[in-house]
């Protein structure tokens, strides 16, 4: 992880500082402010899809991890392996299910159309919500595996312990197993949130021009507008951003507690 950190500044600092002059290229320090100033609502719209994708993994992956470990029995694995089996086809494939599933024709909206639960001519595709709903359903196994594997290391013995001193169902899972699940809940956290923000396969399937995301914006840079300055110059603020908010996570929390989940 270090030596690729190292490489990855050292080919993108370069690159991002210099102004493409014909065939020379001169230092430019400038292409920074450039590059903040034509992105910097991608940036926050890029953080506020990674938070919202977060918290909806969590919600979704947090009672799936937890039945697993606690209800699945001798049949955790066939369980886990069932729920893994659909993320063994591509990820350009689901994300274009997802496309087909939310289309106007499509079995959800249709349904919900012909049940009076939305209004008639109601959209999804093209929207934040297709955008937030595809990269969820694809991050969703980087949360739950962490989650099952703290909730897999949970002492048995604590829990029944607590139900023998007359806790109830509630209190045993909000005193004993939700604080010893926290480092789980942390190592998903990381593991959803990071590619959620850099992602943009699902944005350009699922999403539109008002959805466009940080990873769109240095795609487009580097292989469509070939403009190499602007597009390091835009990962390098992407990676600095996103390790220094892992550096302020690891500094509160601790690695030592969290690295044994990624």
């Amino acid at each position: 992880m270090g030596a690729m950190l190292v490489l990855s500044l050292e080919t993108r600092i370069p690159t991002a500082g210099f102004k493409n002059s014909g065939y020379q290229f001169t230092w430019h320090i400038g292409e920074y402010n450039t590059a903040w100033a034509q992105a910097h609502v991608q940036f926050v719209r890029s953080l506020w899809y990674g938070a919202i994708v977060t918290i909806v993994t969590l919600a979704a992956g947090y009672p799936a991890a937890y039945w697993i470990a606690f209800k699945g029995g001798h049949h955790k694995t066939t369980y886990l392996f069932l729920m893994l089996l659909p993320f063994f086809v591509s990820f350009v494939i689901r994300s274009l299910a997802w496309q087909f599933i939310l289309s106007d024709d499509g079995i959800v909206i249709s349904n919900l159309e012909r049940w009076h639960l939305l209004p008639q001519g109601f959209h999804i595709l093209s929207t934040s919500i297709a955008v937030i709903a595809g990269i969820a359903y694809n991050s969703l196994p980087f949360m739950v595996l962490p989650l099952y594997v703290s909730l897999e290391k949970i002492d048995r013995n604590v829990v029944e312990a607590a139900r023998d001193l007359y806790a109830t169902p509630r209190q045993v899972f909000r005193k004993v197993i939700l604080p010893l699940s926290i480092p789980g809940i942390f190592a998903g956290f990381l593991l959803t949130f990071i590619p959620a923000v850099g992602d943009y396969v699902n944005n350009d399937i699922l999403g539109g021009p008002n959805t466009t995301m940080i990873g769109n914006v240095i795609q487009r840079a580097f292989l469509n507008d070939q403009n190499y300055p602007l597009a390091s110059s835009l990962s390098f603020i992407l990676m600095v951003g996103l390790l220094i908010g892992i550096l302020i996570y690891a500094r509160v929390l601790g690695t030592r507690q969290i690295e044994e989940y990624i």
